[in-house]
């Protein structure tokens, strides 16, 4: 099976700018690093990094987090047919159940382009499926103007009340106001390691910060982004109990996105919120918070626009198997 090196996936990148995060090298590394195997394609003008989760007896479920990619930004049939061919030997060499696919886009072209091929529409997704991208285009007066009165406020408000913000070399103070949100809120976080193994792998080239908002050396809240290209993602976030009322949260917000500014990027991604339509969001926001609830209640107020990925495919290799690892699923989050 032909597949490209680490080196070569990384010239990849360097065309396309607007390719996304979990599509970088890095990414990969990072999960092979946390039980997942990771192999790169390229065929033509299309490119993934296919990422596969081991199940019992030697079998796997394979996976392409917002990708594949196309270095001219277009769908090419010839392409995507020696692409596809590549991908059905690979996925039958590691006994895949079945291959599911999470396009970086907004619309469901790639589905029409490829369901002849045995692709199906996925009725979940790994990544959440809708977000809020804040436009980075125009001068910060203007980004401000387009947030919500209030959001406005509370980032005038923490600054006056002499919150201040900085960038981390380290994670000890993000994680130990990660482990402080995840008890406080009841979710679930990855373990210390995983996140010094991002902060390892990205930090180093500079396409992840880490932000933190203090009040008079009192760390209050913290965040994880990272930029590649033309655009920027806010993937994990942590806040203390302490000076709540200093609305430190919104001014770490506004700080990484002024930084996100100042390296060219055109998008700043708030990355999930629950999967609902803006009428359903808005009806509710004020009386749910389970869930991404709580969070749209803080992002809708940086005056991002609601968008949705494209729908999550996938393609069945063992119908049998594929079968019993939906009964399973269910069974393990019923």
């Amino acid at each position: 099976m032909s597949t490209c090196t680490f080196q070569e996936w990384n010239s990849l990148l360097e065309k396309c700018p607007e390719a996304h995060i979990l599509q970088s090298a890095n990414w990969g590394e990072l999960k092979s690093q946390f039980g997942w195997k990771t192999t790169r394609l390229i065929a033509g003008n299309i490119g993934a990094q296919v990422l596969f989760q081991p199940l019992p007896f030697g079998y796997h479920v394979g996976y392409i987090p917002k990708g594949p990619i196309f270095l001219d930004g277009q769908f090419d049939s010839p392409s995507w047919e020696l692409f596809q061919d590549k991908l059905d030997i690979l996925c039958r060499e590691y006994k895949t159940v079945f291959v599911k696919i999470e396009p970086d886009g907004w619309d469901d072209d790639l589905y029409k382009h490829i369901r002849h091929l045995g692709y199906r529409k996925s009725g979940n997704s790994i990544q959440p499926p809708r977000t809020i991208l804040v436009d980075l285009n125009d001068p910060e007066e203007q980004i401000l103007a387009r947030m919500k009165s209030k959001t406005r406020y509370n980032i005038r408000l923490a600054e006056k009340k002499e919150v201040s913000v900085k960038q981390l070399d380290n994670i000890e103070p993000f994680y130990k106001l990660l482990e402080n949100t995840a008890g406080r809120s009841e979710f679930g976080i990855h373990t210390r390691e995983y996140y010094q193994a991002v902060f390892d792998l990205f930090y180093p080239s500079g396409v992840c910060k880490l932000f933190i908002a203090e009040y008079q050396d009192q760390p209050l809240a913290s965040i994880m982004v990272f930029v590649h290209g033309k655009r920027c993602w806010y993937f994990y976030g942590a806040s203390s109990n302490e000076h709540r009322d200093r609305m430190p949260t919104y001014l770490v917000q506004w700080e990484a996105m002024r930084w996100a500014k100042e390296q060219g990027c055109v998008s700043y991604d708030l990355w999930g919120v629950p999967d609902e339509d803006q009428e359903t969001l808005e009806k509710n926001f004020m009386e749910r918070s389970d869930g991404l609830w709580g969070v749209y209640r803080f992002k809708r107020g940086f005056g991002g626009e609601l968008k949705r990925s494209s729908n999550s495919l996938e393609k069945e290799y063992s119908p049998l198997l594929y079968l019993i690892y939906l009964v399973y699923s269910r069974l393990k989050n019923s």
